[in-house]
């Protein structure tokens, strides 16, 4: 059995707290708000009030791993302690943004503490930390399949003084907010390199750079996700100065591995938070309807789909909190294989979960009226984010069978 230690005991109480008297109440007023913003993408007065808040309760950076507890009020958390923290935020979709959790700011703030030098870490990882500033990882291109990173095509140039990039992503969560200010573009600088590992960069290019241009905002199953967003945007003879290199040349593969496998977990670890309180809301539906002249909670078919939801969400949630013990244990890299599973597993497995809860709700399950269509469209994103189930799945399959075949 997991055990959780206090310091994280001691913040899944205060963070339970916080929910329960400033986001669940406002879940309302966030959706009037979105909705009649004038700038569909900008900062809402709710959330900035709550995240002053947050921080005043020093609920706050609480995904910052142990090895860097000097960026963490709280001395940085171990995988497994943050796991339920995280859980949490995930009842509430866009709330992990109050703490400073969301994504992909906090993949991005990883890779400035593993790879960043000083300056770029003063420019950069000190007011995304203190949540001045958003930002964006811009990876996935719309003319290639980016789930095979050697593909990627966005051309970086080394000049004497700069780097020139040419090319067009797309999917670049967070591009469209007004508070980003900061992108991590990777892209191809070698593509000679016979080792295709060694043939990708990633350089920091700020938002505001001449030859930036944003496009458009993209949907997903309709929803923009506003005001955080998902974009499409091109590089048209971009310059930026050559410090703006993270790590060194050729290592964007290096980078891209160690930033994506801690993402994963973490939209696990929230997409089990919101089956939980998909399980929960639907029970309490079920005993408020009836038909054929008895509750829904009454037929065989509901009781034998809660049963199922509830047995599906535990074991989500024990291959998840056992993938964390092992990357505590043995680091993220020795830990490839249960990332895997974890990422291949959960995502499809709580699409489904809410699709049958939205099943049960009738008609306003596929409404805005309950949180369930915007957490099956979470679900059904993450299947594609940070990689394709298929990739993951192809490259465990390999490993899998080498274990066991003695290959």
């Amino acid at each position: 059995m997991f055990t959780y230690g206090d310091k994280s005991l001691e913040l899944q109480a205060k963070l339970q707290r916080f929910m329960d008297e400033h986001v669940f109440p406002n879940e309302h007023e966030y959706a009037v708000q979105r909705a009649s913003a004038s700038e569909r993408f900008g900062s809402l007065p709710l959330v900035e009030g709550l995240k002053k808040r947050a921080q005043e309760q020093q609920l706050w950076n609480l995904f910052v791993p142990e090895e860097h507890a000097r960026y963490s009020l709280h001395g940085g958390l171990s995988f497994l302690d943050y796991a339920p923290l995280a859980e949490i935020m995930g009842r509430v979709q866009w709330s992990a943004e109050l703490f400073n959790c969301s994504a992909p700011d906090t993949g991005n703030m990883e890779v400035f503490m593993n790879f960043a030098t000083d300056t770029q870490k003063s420019l950069w990882l000190e007011p995304l930390l203190a949540g001045e500033i958003r930002s964006s990882y811009a990876m996935t291109e719309p003319q290639v399949a980016s789930s095979d990173a050697s593909n990627i095509e966005l051309q970086m140039v080394r000049h004497s003084d700069h780097w020139q990039l040419d090319g067009k992503k797309w999917f670049i969560t967070g591009a469209m907010n007004e508070r980003t200010r900061i992108f991590i573009v990777m892209g191809k600088s070698d593509p000679e390199n016979p080792d295709r590992h060694r043939q990708q960069t990633q350089l920091l290019v700020p938002k505001d750079t001449p030859g930036v241009s944003i496009v458009r905002p993209l949907t997903t199953l309709g929803y923009d996700d506003a005001p955080q967003g998902h974009a499409e945007v091109h590089f048209n003879a971009v310059k930026v100065p050559l410090e703006n290199m993270l790590l060194g040349e050729g290592r964007g593969f290096e980078i891209a591995q160690s930033r994506l496998g801690p993402g994963r977990m973490h939209h696990c670890m929230r997409l089990i938070g919101a089956a939980q309180r998909a399980l929960e809301i639907t029970c309490q539906r079920v005993e408020q309807r009836s038909t054929f002249g008895r509750k829904l909670s009454q037929h065989q078919s509901v009781r034998e789909d809660i049963s199922r939801i509830f047995s599906e969400i535990e074991m989500a949630r024990l291959l998840m909190l056992k993938t964390c013990f092992k990357i505590d244990e043995q680091g993220v890299n020795a830990s490839i294989d249960m990332i895997a599973a974890t990422k291949t597993t959960v995502p499809l497995l709580v699409q489904n979960v809410v699709d049958r809860c939205m099943q049960m709700h009738g008609a306003g399950g596929l409404t805005e009226d309950y949180f369930l269509a915007e957490a099956f469209n979470y679900a059904r994103w993450c299947r594609q984010a940070d990689g394709p189930d298929q990739v993951h799945q192809m490259a465990l399959g390999k490993k899998i069978i080498q274990r066991y075949a003695g290959v």
